[in-house]
């Protein structure tokens, strides 16, 4: 079944796509009069707010609290209630519970810069891997009407831009059609020195005269030697694109598993485990009834 883009799902795919932690609320155990249904959802994140659990003076909190958990380090999961009426202002009368998800994306960024022959055989490989892949392209034309599923493409005349602008540990992987644009997007990843990998495609010759004209600018061995001139791994030969670009994702594969961080040194967040989820949810069943039970006897 497809959705608009104001579905959920499309809320989350746009935080994911930009690197930005989130929260994803969640009415569940709705009783008597309330705003929305349960399975309602809205996600909430620091640049935005997206759908809607009712309004009201709810919806105000819920969002106050879903913002403070983003920076929260405790448990990835919190449930919560929240009696309607006197308490929150509004004059519903009845109940609901809502859980927060908290979900902080991991995957690093990677922006490919070409959309040339070994662009396009590569990019389709990147866009099944454990990344945030961006291609980059000026020319229109390029980059394809429908690119492949966990991809976006960028058409953009300032690819320094792009860099400056990119996340801190992203990928660069840089095969335009422009030799002298491949040097001065090269240079502008040194100059961040924060890249968590640089690969330009080219012979050893460029690779010879990339690194001479580095040097001349000031830039010291260790970032020199830290390009991927030529691109890719030498176990893996071949000149025609699909070689190079499965080169090319298989340097970048052992790259991400080489410097990946050891999870084991500190434990994952905890979660809500079934057992208190469920006790709690039946508690709360029995609160609201109570609840309920009155409201009927003072309108009676």
């Amino acid at each position: 079944m497809m959705h608009g883009l104001d579905h959920w799902s499309h809320w989350v795919q746009d935080c994911e796509s930009r690197g930005e932690r989130y929260i994803v609320v969640t009415l569940i155990g709705a009783r008597g009069s309330t705003p929305r249904a349960s399975g309602t959802k809205m996600v909430v994140a620091e640049s935005l707010v997206r759908g809607t659990i009712g309004g009201g003076e709810l919806e105000h909190r819920v969002i106050r609290r879903a913002q403070e958990l983003l920076t929260d380090e405790g448990p990835a999961q919190l449930l919560e209630h929240y009696p309607l009426g006197e308490k929150l202002g509004q004059c519903c009368g009845g109940s609901t519970s809502v859980l927060y998800e908290r979900f902080v994306p991991c995957a690093p960024a990677l922006y490919l810069f070409g959309a040339g022959h070994v662009g396009k055989a590569l990019a389709p490989l990147l866009a099944t891997l454990p990344l945030r892949v961006h291609w980059v392209d000026e020319r229109p034309r390029m980059l394809p009407e429908q690119a492949p599923e966990g991809l976006t493409t960028i058409t953009e005349a300032d690819g320094l831009r792009i860099i400056d602008n990119a996340e801190a540990n992203a990928y660069f992987v840089i095969m335009t059609h422009n030799h002298p644009l491949d040097f001065a997007l090269v240079e502008r990843v040194l100059a961040r020195g924060d890249a968590a990998y640089v690969g330009v495609i080219g012979s050893e010759s460029k690779a010879r005269r990339f690194r001479l004209r580095l040097a001349h600018r000031g830039y010291g061995e260790k970032a020199v030697d830290s390009v991927y001139c030529p691109i890719g791994l030498d176990a893996v030969p071949g000149k025609r694109p699909a070689e190079i670009a499965v080169s090319v994702a298989a340097q970048l594969i052992a790259h991400y598993h080489a410097h990946a961080p050891q999870h084991s040194e500190a434990p994952a967040a905890a979660g809500l485990r079934w057992h208190d989820l469920s006790t709690l949810a039946g508690s709360l069943e029995g609160a609201t009834s109570a609840q309920l039970s009155r409201n009927e006897e003072t309108n009676e």
